[in-house]
């Protein structure tokens, strides 16, 4: 009823009326995930096509797999509609993103995981500030009130202080700067881009913390999320890695306010 309503009150707003094809395009970074790739993208596929009100694509973006992600992405592209596959010689989700968002023509762009750690029923109310014009950035976040989150506690403790650490040396007022569940539009993405230095797990916070000093609206969404227990992300290598990138836009002068 929430979602139906939802597509209503966009409807009304005539921001659906005459959009183009992919109004959201949804990247999907990926490395060496030969194993969940097709089960992932398959399921989100589904759920666009069957429960997404708005036309939207689906961008795969393998960034330097070693595996057989790239011919499962390459399979992918030609059997499904909708979507393309992009492969990139570098890691980095930083640069897998840069790269979906900057060869993309659609005005929304969003991105998550490829394990859909993130429940899919938040995808609309993720992209409905965006499509809209209420909002320039939305983030779904595991720390909003009315988020349900299963993940093992040093997870969880690693997610807190992180966070905690974001709230008191960079001022940010956002809650989850790492879950992988983000849209941003294409004209906040033009210009917020080529002021984001990182190209790997610091991305988003670099992304968030620069679209707030610019003064942009950014909305937050609770979030189910569970935890992948075989994810390819090593915690405590990323977190230091964040914490590095913490300290680096310490010292950089802060972006001029517009």
């Amino acid at each position: 009823m929430a979602t139906q309503t939802l597509v209503q009150e966009l409807a009304a707003t005539g921001v659906v009326q005459g959009t183009e094809p992919a109004l959201v395009d949804v990247a999907v970074p990926v490395f060496n995930e030969e194993a969940d790739l097709a089960r992932g993208v398959r399921r989100l596929h589904q759920h666009l096509v069957r429960s997404f009100p708005f036309p939207a694509r689906i961008t795969i973006v393998d960034n330097a797999s070693t595996d057989r992600t790239w011919p499962i992405a390459r399979r992918l592209e030609a059997e499904l509609p909708d979507l393309r596959a992009v492969h990139l010689e570098q890691k980095g989700r930083g640069r897998a993103l840069r790269t979906a968002w900057w060869t993309s023509d659609s005005p929304v762009l969003a991105y998550m995981d490829v394990d859909l750690s993130t429940g899919l029923d938040a995808l609309l109310p993720l992209v409905a500030p965006l499509i809209s014009g209420h909002s320039d950035v939305s983030i779904g976040s595991r720390l909003a009130p009315g988020a349900r989150v299963v993940r093992g506690p040093k997870r969880e403790v690693i997610s807190r202080a992180y966070n905690l650490i974001l709230h008191a040396a960079l001022r940010t007022r956002f809650r989850d700067a790492q879950c992988g569940f983000k849209a941003i539009t294409a004209g906040a993405a033009r210009r917020l881009l080529p002021l984001v230095r990182d190209e790997a797990w610091f991305f988003d916070t670099e992304l968030l913390v620069t679209a707030q000093r610019l003064g942009m609206r950014i909305h937050e969404v609770p979030v189910d999320w569970v935890d992948d227990p075989d994810s390819r992300v090593d915690v405590v290598p990323t977190a230091l890695e964040d914490l590095r990138g913490v300290w680096r836009m310490l010292r950089r002068e802060a972006v001029p306010q517009r």
